[in-house]
């Protein structure tokens, strides 16, 4: 803390050793302790706190929850709930900033001051004072993102918030998660000066001194506060929390503990006075965090993520960064990886069969360009940049000095090794050559390539700008650096790699596909379309098995189910899908790109419901089963396969096998994954629910042997991957 010549004390927070501040025991107390020093030294007119580092804060140090767990031994609860109140007195000191609690006078004026990001805990500090100011400029975000990991703003933020804003306008930031730039946060009120980042300090220092006492008393703290929208008691308070409870049931089917929990605690803390509706926000906090669920999300939407993306199982090799990516094939994926590529500041060569062909693909890219311009993350002049960095062409000599070399043509194993030794003609030795594809093998496709050793799968997922998982593929020859080169290239473009070994269908489409066929099976047997749809939407499945098929389309599932049962001969488990997904083939019936499927679509693209024909085809059963028994058929024939997966050596981390399963196709976020789940479950419990479904269904559910002997020790997928750790 620095205090100035006109008596404006500067805090300014700057965790050492780390890049980001995030909130610890120690930043708590130094925090309290310049609050206190400033308040109390008459020669202080008022307060700016800032940030020493390009951003101001990241959030909370999710291990000072774990440690006030155990500080609390017996009772958990009890050392959050206290901890989190401690936090809450540290920000209603900010607050009240030294006034005398009756007479609302002779408080010192606090002025927040961001140079960059502020998520979470930095934001809820920004709530507790007085004027919020924020610096312009492009990477400035502004928002309380927890629930995208489980929790909920337990600082002070949920109350704070709402009784600003009022329930639906702080919805999106609170409900959703989202980080606001600056602009877009003073819009909503999150902020109230947006600045020039070099007049950040200059502003926020002159509002302090020229602020009035009315200025710094909280709305909540003046006498005749009335809450936005009006208190639940009211009428129109009554109609904005029944339509917010239907909201978030309809965003999280009620799975979700701590969107539940943060709306008791707005609910509740909305019929009582301000400080009482701290200590309810701090009871549910405590409830989100001593919650299974929370702590699986947490644990996979965090912190392995976090451990994934900054190498946890990079092979030890030197560095691998990509200088000039190849990418071949310009349709949607190639022009999407080039698109990605060229953001992450790498130079790049996209060729296809023709010219005109090429120009398409960086016609994509320069589209996605356009758009990034119009929703204001991108300057017309960044744009610009970017896309010269994109070189389109049919020419394979092009690929010379290249690196890395993405592979993005049609899943034909004979193209593919045709393209794969026309680049490799042109590549320096040591250059890597990656192949994305989604099913077929990478030791077989890589017997085209000079060296299997510098072979490897990327499969991204489509659309690629959006979707964060890269799935990255170990061939049986595949070596460390190629693996090394791939992880490396994946955290250049601020993806989540996971790294499998080769086998059919990988990871990801590997559980995709029982989902798929199982749904589809159901649809055979007579089974309600509607039930089997919203039982996986209750799940919290983002798509039901017969919207994703039409998604992904299904003549590409034919494609799959005939090449499988080629491969497996009487072995092949799935005729009674085929029988649907056939018949609807040979209706024309394809999916969404052709505007009929399982679902009915406008001319637009737009669903329109399911297609009644179904039941008329596969007649309704008499006896409906009941949803508990179609949600554990569709969440446990993932979760099985997750497990085969692992036992055969396809995963060989846990982590990966759950941060895959949530980013890669949404499988039941607030489980925390597959592995997550069967551990909330329990292993026996686990087991006992396979048995009873293999006995109505098929040994298709039969428990592979590493569950059932976890069920016998009492063990855990979790518990297990510490032992080996």
């Amino acid at each position: 803390m620095s205090v100035d010549a006109d008596g404006v004390a500067t805090i300014s927070w700057d965790l050492p050793g780390r890049s980001m501040n995030v909130l610890t025991e120690a930043g708590i107390a130094e925090l309290g302790a310049c609050v206190d020093r400033a308040l109390g030294d008459a020669a202080v007119k008022g307060i700016v706190v800032t940030s020493a580092k390009a951003d101001f804060a990241g959030g909370m140090d999710l291990g000072m929850i774990a440690r006030m767990k155990e500080a609390a031994g017996p009772d958990p609860a009890k050392g959050v709930f206290e901890g989190v109140m401690a936090i809450h007195g540290l920000l209603r000191r900010i607050e009240r900033a030294g006034m005398d609690p009756k007479t609302l006078k002779g408080g010192k004026p606090v002025a927040w001051a961001s140079p960059g990001l502020s998520a979470g805990i930095g934001t809820e500090i920004g709530l507790a004072c007085h004027r919020r100011f924020v610096a312009d400029q492009p990477k400035a975000k502004v928002g309380l993102p927890e629930i995208l990991v489980g929790i909920f703003p337990g600082a002070g933020g949920t109350t704070r918030l709402t009784r600003m804003l009022g329930v639906m306008a702080a919805a999106p930031v609170l409900l959703e998660g989202r980080m606001l730039d600056p602009k877009a946060a003073k819009a909503a009120g999150l902020v109230d000066e947006v600045v020039a980042p070099g007049e950040l300090l200059a502003a926020a220092k002159a509002w302090v001194l020229a602020a009035k006492p009315e200025e710094i008393v909280k709305p909540w703290d003046a006498k005749g506060y009335r809450f936005p929208g009006g208190a639940p008691y009211s009428a129109g308070g009554f109609m904005t929390f029944v339509g917010a409870s239907a909201m978030v049931h309809g965003k999280t089917q009620g799975v979700y503990p701590a969107a539940r929990a943060m709306l008791s605690a707005i609910y509740e803390g909305a019929l009582v006075p301000f400080d009482t509706a701290l200590r309810i926000e701090a009871r549910w906090f405590t409830s989100v965090m001593t919650n299974p669920s929370s702590g699986a999300m947490i644990r996979s939407l965090f912190l392995s993520k976090q451990a994934l993306e900054k190498g946890a199982n990079r092979p030890k090799v030197e560095d691998q960064k990509v200088r000039r990516l190849g990418v071949i094939g310009a349709g949607m994926m190639g022009s999407g990886i080039a698109y990605v590529a060229a953001e992450a500041a790498i130079e790049v060569v996209l060729i296809d069969r023709d010219q005109a062909a090429a120009d398409r693909g960086k016609a994509t890219v320069e589209g996605l360009l356009a758009d990034a311009v119009k929703r204001r993350r991108r300057s017309e002049a960044q744009a610009a940049e970017t896309l010269a960095r994109v070189t389109a062409t049919a020419d394979f000599a092009a690929l010379a000095g290249c690196d890395l070399v993405v592979e993005a043509v049609f899943e034909d194993p004979g193209v593919k090794a045709e393209t794969t030794r026309k680049a490799e003609a042109v590549l320096e030795k040591g250059a890597i050559f990656a192949t994305n594809t989604s099913t077929l093998p990478i030791t077989e496709l890589a017997k085209a390539s000079r060296d299997p050793a510098d072979f490897i799968g990327i499969h991204f997922f489509s659309p690629v700008h959006r979707m964060n998982l890269v799935e990255i593929i170990r061939g049986r020859e595949t070596g460390d650096r190629a693996v090394a080169k791939a992880l490396d290239f994946v955290r250049q473009i601020r993806k989540t790699p996971i790294v499998v070994n080769d086998a059919r269908f990988f990871y990801a489409n590997r559980c995709i596909i029982p989902y798929i066929n199982e749904g589809v099976r159901m649809v055979g047997e007579g089974v309600e379309p509607a039930l089997i749809e919203n039982a996986a939407k209750s799940l919290g499945m983002p798509l039901g098995p017969l919207q994703l098929v039409d998604e992904t389309s299904i003549d590409l599932g034919v494609r799959i189910a005939k090449a499988t049962r080629a491969a497996m001969g009487d072995a092949y488990p799935d005729g009674a899908v085929d029988d649907v997904v056939f018949a609807l083939a040979d209706a024309g019936r394809l999916g969404r790109k052709a505007s009929a499927g399982f679902y009915v679509y406008d001319e637009k693209g737009k669903r329109q419901g399911l297609w009644p024909e179904l039941r008329r085809r596969w007649p309704a059963a008499a006896e409906q089963p009941d949803v508990g028994e179609v949600r554990l058929r569709l969440g446990m024939i993932q979760a099985l396969e997750a497990v085969r997966a692992l036992e055969e050596g396809v995963l060989t981390d846990i982590r990966e096998g759950d941060v895959g399963a949530i980013l890669g196709w949404g499988f039941m976020p607030w489980t925390g994954g597959p592995f997550g789940w069967l551990d909330i479950l329990g292993a026996g419990r686990a087991v006992e629910i396979c048995e009873g479904l293999a006995a109505r269904h098929g040994p298709r559910f039969e428990p592979p042997r590493l569950l059932r002997d976890m069920a016998a020790t009492g063990g855990s997928f979790y518990g297990r991957a510490a032992v080996a750790a």
